[in-house]
C-alpha cells in the first residue's frame, strides 16, 4: 500500500499562490496516476487536477484551468499543485489521490487518499 501525506494549505489572499505537495510513503510514487480532488463546505467532492504515472499527461478541471498546475517528481516521490490567480470559490479541503494506472476525473480509480489539507481564500 501507498500512504499520502498533503501539506502547503493555509490562508492566502485572493490573487495569491500556494504550492501544495504530496509526498508518499510504503511504496514507488511512479506506479500510480496521481490526482488531486477538492471538497469546498456544503458541496460534493470534484477533481481538480491529473496526471499519468510517466507525469507525460495533465489534465484539469475548466474551473482551474490556466491557474493550476499539477507536476511530479518521481526521484523525491512527491506530486505537487502549484495554485495561481485563487479565488474565494477555490477555498476548500484539498486531497490527494493514488491509483494503479489510474486516470480521469473520476474518484472510483483512486485506491488511496491523503487526509486533506485545508485552504482558505480571502477577500
Amino acid at each position: 500500500q501507498v500512504q499520502l501525506v498533503e501539506s502547503g494549505g493555509g490562508l492566502v489572499q485572493a490573487g495569491g499562490s500556494l504550492r501544495l505537495s504530496c509526498a508518499a510513503s510504503g511504496r514507488t510514487l511512479s506506479s500510480y496516476g496521481m490526482a488531486w480532488f477538492r471538497q469546498a463546505p456544503k458541496k460534493e467532492r470534484e477533481f481538480v487536477a491529473g496526471v499519468s504515472r510517466t507525469g507525460i499527461t495533465t489534465y484539469y478541471a475548466d474551473s482551474v484551468k490556466g491557474r493550476f498546475t499539477i507536476s511530479r517528481d518521481n526521484a523525491k516521490n512527491t506530486v505537487y499543485l502549484q495554485m495561481n490567480s485563487l479565488k474565494l470559490e477555490d477555498t476548500a479541503v484539498y486531497y490527494c489521490a493514488a491509483g494503479t494506472y489510474a486516470y480521469g476525473t473520476r474518484s472510483s480509480p483512486y485506491d488511496y487518499w491523503g487526509q486533506g489539507t485545508q485552504v482558505t481564500v480571502s477577500s
